[in-house]
């Protein structure tokens, strides 16, 4: 069973940088969609950037100017650029690949902004 290990979360303090990264444990074939999401506790999951086959991004208005959402297909791995965080964007962060056949989502970072 492949899986998808999200790394690179931790405690920063407001206006500080973290970058996530998101591998999978083994070969994954059709990926055409790449995405972060995040979940506050209390709040409903929500998405906040995401990468198409054709590198083609979307961001949530929340994160726009701030995050950056990359991938590097020889390393089949997604990145997660975040600079200038704020205590709101306190969250476990989750990474999901989609594929014709199915969605793989990994088990979650958690990122923590904090003075």
């Amino acid at each position: 069973q492949v899986q998808l290990v999200e790394s690179g979360g931790g405690l920063v303090q407001p206006g500080g940088s973290l970058r996530l990264s998101c591998a999978a444990s083994g070969s994954i074939f059709s990926i055409y969609y790449m995405g972060w999401y995040r979940q506050a506790p209390g709040k409903q999951r929500e998405l906040v950037a995401g990468i198409t086959s054709g590198d083609i991004t979307n961001y949530a208005d929340s994160v726009k100017g701030r995050f950056t959402i990359s991938r590097d297909n020889a390393k089949n791995t997604v990145y997660l650029q975040m600079n200038s965080l704020k205590p709101e964007d306190t969250a476990v962060y989750y990474c999901k690949w989609r594929t014709p056949r199915t969605d793989y989502w990994g088990q979650g970072t958690q990122v923590t902004v904090s003075s």
